[in-house]
């Protein structure tokens, strides 16, 4: 296959066209719940869980952020679905994690804002790569560490602390114009990833020169991102205008080529 690619099909078509064990990495905002009318196009979710789940590879990891739509009062639960189906055809749930946005748009109605969206981290198997993104500690030396037993008994244990801990699994974001990009052609698309998430998410999962996937490519982030990073990339785009969106966006990221194939 050509990578540094979008290819302009369903993912289901991409995706028939690669051999078993071929990603290293996927990210992708899936259209869940018909929120986002995406010309047509029929999300046949069972299928594209059975296909990532072939083409990548063992100890790879899928990111998939979604959330759940509002309909006649309700939540409808969709990612939780989605998240029981990954498991049914062989991944793993690896983590929940929450995207939180720091300035979502203000919602009506007696309910609170909307704050997050859901990050499920599935892997085929355990996952090869895992680079944390650390932070500072606030203490370090000797500390004593209490376990409690099966017997419900304290055990107390000697350990050093680090000046560096892993961050916690919600990560917090600020979106909207100028700020997910400063490229400015893709706000002509309706729903952008952060850049910051996507960088976040293939710097832990993945190591140069991985190959990552986004069957929902949309306005480019993760084709960008990939690349500015140094991993292979290729992606699925349903959508001619997308794409489009996406091609444009990325002459202004041109690196050694940034349409070169291999």
């Amino acid at each position: 296959m050509k990578l540094k690619k979008i290819y302009n099909e369903n993912c289901l078509t991409t995706m028939g066209n690669m051999p078993d064990n071929f990603i290293d990495f996927v990210i992708t905002s899936p259209p869940y719940d018909d929120i986002r009318n995406y010309n047509g196009y029929k999300f046949e979710f069972e299928k594209i869980a059975k296909e990532l789940f072939r083409v990548i590879k063992i100890g790879g990891v899928v990111i998939w952020v979604v959330a759940d739509a509002t309909i006649e009062g309700s939540e409808t639960g969709t990612s939780f679905k989605q998240a029981l189906f990954f498991k049914e055809v062989g991944f793993r749930l690896h983590d929940t994690m929450i995207y939180y946005k720091n300035n979502p748009m203000p919602q009506t109605g007696n309910r609170y804002h909307q704050h997050f969206e859901y990050m499920f981290a599935f892997s085929k198997g355990n996952p090869n790569t895992f680079n944390p993104i650390t932070e500072p500690t606030k203490y370090h030396g000797l500390a004593n560490m209490k376990n409690r037993g099966h017997n419900g008994s304290l055990d107390y244990e000697k350990i050093e602390r680090t000046t560096e801990k892993k961050v916690g699994n919600v990560f917090f974001y600020s979106v909207g114009g100028g700020i997910s990009t400063k490229d400015k052609v893709a706000y002509n698309h309706p729903a952008i990833f952060p850049e910051k998430l996507v960088a976040d998410q293939i710097n832990t999962w993945t190591n140069e020169n991985d190959l990552v996937y986004d069957p929902f490519m949309g306005s480019g982030t993760t084709a960008k991102i990939a690349h500015l990073l140094n991993r292979k990339w290729l992606g699925s785009e349903i959508s001619k205008e997308y794409v489009n969106i996406a091609e444009e966006r990325l002459k202004g990221h041109t690196i050694n080529n940034l349409f070169a194939t291999t």
